[in-house]
């Protein structure tokens, strides 16, 4: 047996630095057990833990040592994504959206293959809770629309000024990379300095994203997160010019 916390539903989250080490199996770890609801989810992130398990296990709570993030002044618009972008707010019948169908995103992220995955971990359990978070103002969908047509999108949890990325799709080429840049416009106009992207990948390092410790990550957890709440979640194209060189 793993040495980690179990919990049930009355049980706090052990703080992040309890979590499993390098050297384990499962480093990152914090707690396994419990259910996944809003409550449980709006602790959890402010203390920079998060769930991820597949079907058939229990629920796993993590805080990954170092942790990928995404500063929002760093984005990385290369040539052809800033070419990209100029055609895209250029076309007729091409905006973003927000949180006009959450439900169709997180849908869509839980269903895209991915390469080197086999399955998700946005199960049914997972799916319903922020579904239900949603529905409660905490977490938001930023959607790429072609002629009326849902392309692509991510999601991520917003508290106070800080925004926790959690899945993106594309059904068209670059579709996703267009959210996340709609995104990072919309972060810097409300002053979001940093997006947590949780998991190192290639793809996020070469839009900017890095890795930083869990103790800086904390530190900044606590101020961005003490903000006032955004009070608006819309996109104008004028938040495009956020994104100029």
């Amino acid at each position: 047996m793993l040495p980690i916390a179990w919990i049930d539903e009355d049980t706090p989250l052990p703080p992040a630095r309890h979590a499993l080490g390098p050297e384990s199996d499962a480093p990152g770890l914090v707690a396994a057990g419990g259910r996944v609801t809003p409550g449980r989810l709006e602790e959890a992130y402010r203390k920079g833990i998060f769930p991820w398990y597949g079907p058939g296990q229990p629920v796993l709570w993590w805080s990954p040592d170092p942790r990928m993030v995404l500063p929002t002044a760093e984005f990385r618009v290369s040539h052809s994504l800033r070419k990209t972008l100029r055609r895209f707010v250029r076309t007729p019948g091409c905006e973003i959206r927000v949180d006009q169908a959450f439900d169709r995103v997180i849908a869509a992220c839980a269903g895209t293959p991915r390469e080197g995955q086999d399955g998700t971990w946005i199960v049914p359990q997972v799916m319903n809770a922020y579904r239900e978070w949603h529905r409660l103002g905490r977490v938001h969908s930023f959607e790429t629309w072609m002629d009326g047509e849902l392309v692509g999108g991510l999601y991520g949890v917003g508290i106070g000024r800080m925004f926790f990325g959690e899945s993106m799709f594309a059904h068209r080429t670059d579709a996703s990379k267009i959210a996340l840049a709609a995104l990072v416009a919309f972060a810097r106009e409300n002053g979001i300095d940093l997006i947590d992207c949780q998991q190192n990948t290639r793809h996020l390092a070469s839009l900017g994203a890095h890795e930083i410790g869990r103790e800086a990550f904390e530190r900044h957890l606590a101020i961005a997160c003490a903000a006032e709440d955004i009070g608006r979640w819309s996109y104008d194209a004028s938040l495009w010019e956020r994104l100029a060189p």
